[in-house]
């Protein structure tokens, strides 16, 4: 019971480095990177589709996204969702592939998106203490109906409190990694 509680809480901490890393991918860096696109949805025979289910995308210089749709009548919509979307990059058609071209990062930008950056890995570790939060009361409800003793509810938060610390300097790594990644030059 004890270790169910604390390997439900690590599953859970996973899902939470899963998803800080798929937020830190959509934040552009100054290079090119497939995951900028993540987000994007494309209204396909009207119907909202993910652009990495109607393209292929791919890198083929440090700072160039190439998308080539599978159906090149896609080519209008698809141009026309990357510039409804919040990325700021103007897409060139060519009539058959469209290339992005991620601009260079300024020093004013580096460090606006560093406060995202932050801001993202603070709402992660707020996540990892929910998480936390809720293993606790478990522990506390298995203790109370007597499914666990109280030596072994200290022990059980002991265990709980040291597999936070581990995620929440997890996330700390994760972020540091990602702001000097943009920072830099």
């Amino acid at each position: 019971m004890a270790n169910a509680i604390v390997e439900k809480a690590k599953e859970r901490f996973e899902h939470s480095y899963q998803s800080l890393g798929r937020e830190f991918g959509s934040i552009r860096a100054g290079r090119a990177n497939a995951s900028l696109l993540d987000r994007i949805e494309v209204e396909y025979y009207g119907a909202p589709t993910p652009l990495n289910q109607l393209a292929s995308i791919t890198v083929p210089e440090a700072r160039v996204l190439l998308v080539s749709p599978y159906d090149k009548s896609s080519l209008k919509d698809i141009e026309h969702a990357i510039n409804a979307s919040d990325l700021g990059i103007n897409p060139a058609n060519d009539g058959s592939v469209i290339r992005l071209v991620i601009p260079a990062l300024t020093e004013e930008t580096r460090r606006e998106l560093a406060k995202e950056v932050k801001k993202v890995g603070e709402n992660a570790k707020i996540a990892v203490r929910n998480i936390r939060r809720d293993a606790m009361d478990e522990a506390k409800k298995a203790e109370k109906s007597k499914e666990i003793s109280e030596d072994e509810l200290k022990s059980l938060e002991k265990d709980i409190q040291k597999a936070t610390d581990d995620a929440v300097k997890h996330i700390d790594d994760m972020t540091a990694n990602k702001e000097k990644e943009l920072l830099e030059v």
